[in-house]
């Protein structure tokens, strides 16, 4: 099993990194496209809206939200 890939983004002014497996990296990758927006806008999109968990988690829900019927 591949090890889960970090990867660095500056939100609102600071570096934060997030660990995901590989296969939530294409997911976020795909909905971006979908969206027309850069990872980097669809990061800082989940990183408002989230409340008290770690945003490596909110970007994992944030996932399942997106993929799962209405």
């Amino acid at each position: 099993m591949p090890k889960p890939q970090k990867h660095s983004f500056n939100i609102s002014g600071h570096q934060t990194s997030i660990t995901l497996e590989i296969e939530f990296w294409q997911a976020l990758k795909a909905i971006a496209l979908a969206k027309s927006q850069s990872l980097s806008q669809l990061i800082m999109q989940i990183d408002a809206q989230r409340l008290d968990e770690n945003l490596s988690s909110a970007v994992r829900v944030y996932i399942l939200k997106y993929y799962q019927p209405s």
